[in-house]
Parts: structure tokens; sequence; C-alpha cells
């Protein structure tokens, strides 16, 4: 039963000793690992707090619906 666990109790060791000895490395890698687990956990827990996401903002003007009036009192002299 002790072979079933021991990869699991070296790859520990192996943590801690790189931990202790290279934690610039090792905590880089721990953040970096927490990245792609979170793209995929957080937007369910946002949806079950009741998070919308916001209306999309316009590209266009609106025109109004009339006939265009001409522009008068800007002409050249």
């Amino acid at each position: 039963m002790a072979s079933l666990t021991s990869p699991f109790r070296q790859t520990y060791r192996y943590l801690q000793r790189q931990a202790h000895e290279n934690p610039v490395i090792f905590y880089s890698i721990v953040i970096g690992s927490i990245g792609p687990v979170m793209a995929i956990v957080v937007p369910p827990i946002r949806e079950s707090f009741g998070y919308r996401p916001a209306e999309m903002v316009p590209t266009t003007y609106p025109v109004p619906n009339r006939s265009r009036r001409t522009v008068q009192g800007y002409e050249d002299p």
C-alpha cells in the first residue's frame, strides 16, 4: 500500500525543497497554474451570484427618423 502513495510523497518533498531553494521559480509556477484553473471555475461562480454582463456599447450614432435639413449660415465669405 505504501507503494501507491510513494510518488505523491516524493513529489511533495520535491516541491518543499524547491520552495525553499528557489522560491521565485516555485511561486511563479504556482501562480501561473492558478490562472487556467480560475478561467474554468470563476464564471459559474459569478453566474450563481447573479452576475449579468454589461450591455454592449453602441457602435453607431442613432439617426433620427425625419428628413435632413440643409445647414445654413456656415458658408465661406
